[in-house]
């Protein structure tokens, strides 16, 4: 493993792609826009970024975004795309996710060189696993937790989003777990509001939960949101561990990197990391970063899952960004602290994409939410479960779901329904 911070970006720009990969690396290490007094080329040679490779790629009609200009001299009319890998010292950063953020994303995006540029990978040295916790739980603990082998866990997020009071919330729960549902989660909109305290509901659902786990031997998992202030979120996560809660959910893009890594610090349950506000990072094709370079900050920084949308889902997310993003988190991240975390699908799924998830994934080790998929089963709540526990099941012995729907009526009704 390189001991150089290594990220590869797309870049749209009318300068010669060298000049602008050039003012890339010096904005975003010792440089500025003229040579200052102090730049010597000794510590330009050791703590410069370097350029370490351009591939050209094609011109494009018009601008995809506003302001940038062209070099004075020698620029091209149209755009030009070209891929751009830069590395830095390690000394630069030091072991600082903080830090690494400011230097791989920064101020590039807003320098007048581009119209165009997107952070698409990050390789991470090995002295960040020994400087961070990672995950706690991640894949092998959150199946300790809830008791389930050998088949993906399922679950359902708790709707409507806002609006039911506590004991509402407990009966969907209660009817949820006794239908067979291993985790269940908030939605990121409910928090702490004045409608359903986060403490009255907690200990409601709880109760709930410990009830089915003295009749069933298994503990369904609740990942109780608990973004906020930092304060607020220790005394939450608190409570949670003083109850035997098992999980706690974070909105990792509301409460930030040193949010995240303080409550890990912590925290003695599994952290659910829902990545809300995603698309403001990676729905521009030329602006902001991928996944596979976001989701590696969340992992050493310590959550156990992360989100990672759904097959044909509701949002504007391609199926194929799906799957490499769920791959990303199942695949090792570093040689000391493989950072791996349980994927998380969701977003209108049903039985309908079980078995695509399964084949595509290649493994069952993921946590697969639905709603509508399950609730509006038209042969109630238990069927809408046992649909989805029916297709992955399919899957996994390699028979197509309408195939293995004959001889399994809840199957064959989810696809009628939600195909």
């Amino acid at each position: 493993m390189s001991e150089r911070i290594v990220a590869s970006y797309l870049i749209e720009t009318r300068y010669p792609p060298e000049q602008a990969a050039a003012a890339m690396a010096g904005e975003q290490s010792s440089g500025t826009f003229r040579t200052m007094p102090g730049e010597t080329p000794e510590l330009l040679e050791r703590f410069g970024a370097r350029v370490e490779a351009i591939e050209t790629l094609e011109e494009v009609e018009q601008p995809s975004l506003p302001h940038a200009r062209p070099p004075k001299t020698g620029g091209s009319r149209l755009p030009q795309r070209a891929r751009v890998t830069i590395s830095w010292n390690f000394e630069n950063v030091g072991a600082s996710l903080a830090t690494l953020w400011s230097t791989v994303l920064g101020n590039l995006f807003e320098l007048h060189h581009f119209s165009g540029l997107k952070l698409l990978s990050l390789e991470i040295p090995e002295p960040f696993g020994a400087a961070y916790a990672g995950p706690q739980f991640a894949v092998e603990g959150t199946r300790v937790l809830t008791g389930v082998r050998d088949r993906p866990i399922v679950g359902t997020i708790i709707k409507p989003s806002v609006g039911l009071t506590p004991d509402a919330t407990a009966e969907l729960a209660d009817r949820m777990i006794g239908a067979g549902l291993d985790f269940i989660k908030d939605d990121e909109l409910m928090g702490d509001p004045p409608h359903s305290p986060f403490a009255e509901r907690f200990e409601k659902v709880m109760a709930v939960i410990d009830r089915h786990a003295d009749r069933t031997g298994r503990k369904a998992m609740y990942a109780a949101n608990i973004s906020g202030d930092l304060d607020a979120m220790r005394r939450q996560l608190d409570l949670i561990e003083r109850r035997g809660g098992t999980c706690a959910m974070l909105v990792l893009n509301s409460v930030g990197l040193s949010g995240v890594i303080e409550i890990r610090k912590h925290s003695r349950v599994a952290l659910h990391g829902h990545r809300a506000g995603w698309g403001v990072y990676d729905r521009a094709p030329v602006l902001g970063m991928s996944y596979l370079a976001y989701q590696k900050f969340w992992r050493l920084a310590g959550v156990d899952h992360l989100h990672v949308n759904g097959l044909q889902n509701k949002f504007c997310e391609p199926d194929e960004s799906v799957m490499a993003s769920a791959r990303g988190c199942l695949t090792p991240m570093l040689t000391s602290k493989p950072c791996t975390v349980m994927p998380v699908f969701s977003s209108a799924q049903s039985a309908v994409q079980a078995g695509d998830t399964f084949r595509q994934l290649g493994s069952d080790d993921l946590i697969y939410c639905a709603g509508g998929g399950i609730i509006g089963h038209p042969d109630g709540v238990e069927a809408g479960v046992r649909s989805i526990h029916e297709a992955f099941q399919a899957a996994k012995e390699g028979v197509s779901a309408h195939d293995y729907a004959a001889n399994h009526p809840a199957l064959k009704a989810a696809l009628a329904s939600f195909g």
